[in-house]
């Protein structure tokens, strides 16, 4: 993506300091985005601490106040149980600006009633984020325009790649798929890595084939044009023992377990959004 120019950097003020805002910020300066055009609301002392540390020039903020500037966009980067409070407190100083909400399962119409705007957008990032690697899904209110549009993707571009979904409800299944989905990759990492020990060989060399296995398998995955079931096939030479492996996974119901499993997560969303949006 093109550089942030600096001169016109627009005013990005995030609620919330933790490690997804911590990586929007650190995507947004290595662009080129000014930092005194940052702004931080953490009301945690130690956090606020290390963020001076880790982005020398943001301006920070320990509660929302008349002292924050006028903002283009805000960042809701806090957790869902708190958003509502938080929402409270800090509308009242943020002006017009457009919102971009990080926070599982709250809707855009909880936002909305909280926030008293429709330029809402909604994000569900995951934790490839911190590293640049990041997977957002996206969905806009209808208040949001194609600039506030341009903006949000600017933004988050700068953590890696992200999908717009045509439906609010679309979001509940990204937050199962990848917003949930790097701690599922992880699992399988640690269990190719125990079976890898059971099976004789150092655990740290066990995990240092997994993940070698997961990166590469991902990155032919992304840059071929053919479906996973035909790179599958492709290396399963039937009575071999990649046949071997895949025949016993199917016996034990692995991938049923696993649509099982995402859909608890997709489910899991939707209560979030009910519990935390009244």
């Amino acid at each position: 993506m093109p550089r942030m120019n600096t001169p016109t950097s627009p005013l990005i003020t995030f609620i919330g300091g933790g490690n997804m805002a911590s990586a929007i910020v650190g995507g947004l300066l290595r662009q080129g985005h000014a930092a005194s055009a940052i702004q931080i609301v953490e009301p945690w002392d130690e956090q606020r601490t290390r963020l001076a540390q880790q982005f020398p020039g943001v301006a920070l903020f320990a509660a929302a106040s008349a002292d924050l500037k006028r903002s283009d966009l805000v960042v809701w980067a806090v957790k869902p149980q708190t958003f509502k409070d938080a929402a409270l407190a800090a509308g009242p100083h943020l002006g017009g600006a457009l919102h971009l909400s990080v926070a599982a399962g709250i809707t855009s119409e909880s936002m909305a009633s909280w926030l008293g705007t429709q330029r809402i957008v909604r994000a569900m990032p995951n934790t490839p984020a911190l590293v640049g690697l990041g997977m957002t899904g996206l969905f806009a209110r209808d208040g949001a325009s194609a600039d506030d549009r341009a903006l949000i993707e600017a933004v988050v571009k700068t953590t890696g790649e992200l999908v717009w979904v045509a439906t609010e409800r679309d979001l509940d299944a990204v937050t199962a798929l990848s917003g949930s989905g790097p701690a599922y990759v992880f699992y399988f990492l640690e269990a190719m890595r125990d079976a890898g020990a059971r099976m004789g060989l150092p655990p740290e060399t066990a995990l240092q084939l997994a993940i070698g296995t997961f990166v590469g398998a991902s990155t032919l995955a992304q840059r071929s044009t053919e479906p996973p079931q035909l790179l599958r096939e492709r290396v399963t030479s039937k009575g071999g023992t990649t046949y071997a492996a895949l025949t016993a996974m199917e016996a034990a119901g692995m991938k049923a377990s696993f649509e099982v499993a995402l859909k608890a997560a997709q489910l899991r969303a939707e209560e979030l959004g009910r519990e935390f949006g009244k």
